[in-house]
């Protein structure tokens, strides 16, 4: 028993993956590619991927928009443990980084379940609210610019039915949004979100120690 979380040291964590991670061999093949990439550390964890794997499991999730793709892993974890007929919008900047991920997913097969569209993600974000329009998503992923974290959180509410759920990814922040002296652009951003979603009744809300930190904020009715 604890009353808190328990530290993860470098042991523990390998011991987490050795006992818990089932990784499919494509999302590994992406994870070590991506690991070879100065950008590296922009890639969610594995055991963050497999929980949100789960999570699509559990909500029987088919319609699911993402906020910053980078190399895919998170758009293939969360297209491999959905149905058949599931369909992910995501949504990205990147034309490098994102043309390995098309080749990942092509060779994992989950090429035909995510729908990538290259722009800024506010615009495609409201053009989804135009059409299909609110509430025609079940999950909603946001793992991109700091600074905006709000106003795709704001929309990824509208999009959400009741019921859905949104994960919200680095809201830890390697620390550094528990450091009053802190006070760079992105640190803020994600400290006054992170503020707005504790007093938000709109949401149900756990704050998750898992990767750099990972919010789940359910939609109320």
């Amino acid at each position: 028993m604890s009353a808190r979380t328990i530290q993860v040291d470098d042991r523990l964590h390998a011991y987490l993956l050795a006992s818990s991670l089932r990784e499919p061999e494509p999302l590994r093949l992406l994870r070590e590619e991506t690991h070879a990439m100065p950008q590296r550390n922009m890639q969610i964890s594995p055991e963050q991927g497999q929980l949100m794997q789960l999570l699509v499991e559990l909500t029987g999730a088919k319609r699911i928009v993402e906020v910053g793709t980078f190399t895919g892993y998170s758009a293939m974890a969360i297209a491999l443990a959905m149905p058949a007929d599931g369909r992910i919008v995501a949504c990205d900047v990147s034309e490098a980084f994102t043309a390995v991920a098309r080749r990942h997913w092509k060779l994992a097969g989950v090429s035909e379940k995510i729908e990538l569209r290259l722009a800024p993600a506010v615009e495609t974000l409201d053009a989804l609210l135009l059409d299909p329009g609110p509430g025609s998503f079940d999950m909603a992923f946001i793992d991109a610019d700091k600074s905006n974290y709000d106003a795709y959180y704001e929309r990824a509410l509208g999009l959400l039915r009741p019921g859905g759920l949104c994960m919200i990814d680095n809201v830890l922040w390697n620390g550094r949004v528990a450091d009053p002296l802190v006070l760079d652009e992105d640190t803020a951003a994600i400290r006054e979100l992170n503020g707005k979603i504790h007093a938000d009744a709109r949401v149900t809300v756990s704050m998750v120690p898992i990767g750099d930190g990972l919010t789940l904020a359910r939609k109320r009715a």
